[in-house]
Parts: C-alpha cells; sequence; structure tokens
C-alpha cells in the first residue's frame, strides 16, 4: 500500500467519522426540539382541560340568571364538546378552531352577567370568572410558547442538510395553535 492510498484512507476515515458525528448531534438535536413541542403541547393540553372542566359551572351560573339565551348557551356546549374531543384526540387544528367557537362565546356570557347585578355579586360567580381569566392568560402565555417551539422545530427539519436526517427519522411539520376570531378584534356587542 502506497502512502498516498494511507493518506487517502485516512482523510476518507475522518470525513466519515465527521458525518457519523454530525449525523448523530442532528438526530440529537431534532429530538431535543420535537420533545419540546410535545411539552410545551403538554402543558397546553393540562391548561384546556382544567378550563373545559371550570367552564361549564361559570355557564350554568349565568344561566340559572339567564335562561332566554339558549342559543349562547348551546353554542358554547357545542364549543366545549368539540374543544375537548379534539384535545383528547391531540388534534391541535381542531383545538385552534374550537378555541376560537369558545372565545367568540365567552366574552358574550361574560357581557350577559353584566345585566345581572345579583349574579355579579355572587362570590362563587366571581371566583370562577377570575380563575377563568387567570386560566386565560396562562393558555395565551403557553400558546406562545408551544409556537415559538413548533416554529423551531419546523424551521430545523426543512433546512439543508438537516431536512436528510429529519426524513430518516420521518419528522413532520407540526400545526401552529392559533385562535382566529373576530370577536378577539371587535368589542362585544349584546342584545337583551
Amino acid at each position: 500500500m502506497s502512502e498516498a492510498t494511507t493518506i487517502g484512507a485516512i482523510i476518507g476515515g475522518v470525513i466519515f467519522l465527521i458525518m457519523i458525528i454530525w449525523f448523530f448531534s442532528t438526530y440529537n438535536r431534532l429530538i431535543r426540539l420535537r420533545e419540546n413541542v410535545n411539552q410545551a403541547w403538554s402543558n397546553i393540553d393540562v391548561l384546556l382541560t382544567q378550563r373545559y372542566e371550570m367552564l361549564p359551572n361559570l355557564v350554568k351560573m349565568v344561566k340559572s340568571y339567564a335562561t332566554h339565551e339558549k342559543e349562547l348557551f348551546e353554542k358554547f356546549a357545542a364549543a366545549r364538546q368539540m374543544a375537548a374531543g379534539a384535545l383528547q384526540q391531540g388534534d391541535v387544528k381542531g383545538v385552534s378552531q374550537a378555541e376560537s367557537m369558545l372565545t367568540g362565546v365567552m366574552p358574550k356570557i361574560f357581557a350577559l352577567s353584566e345585566s345581572y347585578p345579583e349574579l355579579k355579586a355572587n362570590e362563587n360567580y366571581l371566583k370562577l370568572q377570575d380563575e377563568t381569566v387567570s386560566i386565560e392568560n396562562q393558555v395565551s402565555d403557553r400558546r406562545e410558547f408551544f409556537n415559538a417551539s413548533a416554529t423551531n422545530w419546523n424551521a430545523a427539519i426543512a433546512m439543508i442538510p438537516t431536512n436528510i436526517v429529519a426524513s430518516f427519522m420521518s419528522a413532520a411539520r407540526r400545526d401552529l395553535f392559533e385562535v382566529e376570531s373576530a370577536a378577539m378584534r371587535s368589542a362585544v356587542q349584546l342584545d337583551l
């Protein structure tokens, strides 16, 4: 074996070793990014489950005062049922759609309670309303973190040369958790 062949074999071995190290480090980085997305969704899941369990109590209290608002309460029930089903399946788009529906209904329920001074003075109602607002704020914060994690994941699996490792591990894009609602952008108007 000649000296040139030996040097070529050493260089080839070093290049191969570098590629193996790059592959495994990239694979591990993608695993970490994927787990960040999963953890972020898990945090949202916990909060939304807690909220979906709390909201019926709030609605029940308002309903006892405002029995004539049947359509509003039916919309709430449909949105909650849709959200719970999508959340159970881990369907981010389904949860986003349900959240959009809930976002449109909840301000109307809160506004409706303004028409009933006895309800506004009810200590249990006020506590539930405060807890609901607190959870809404937490969900909003967690949604930002989830979307940032999902965006980092989506970018990582699309970039060259990382996309080679991503295709090896069958990585798929993750949906962002977006709540689109006209109600979020406009003031609530309630005709009683």
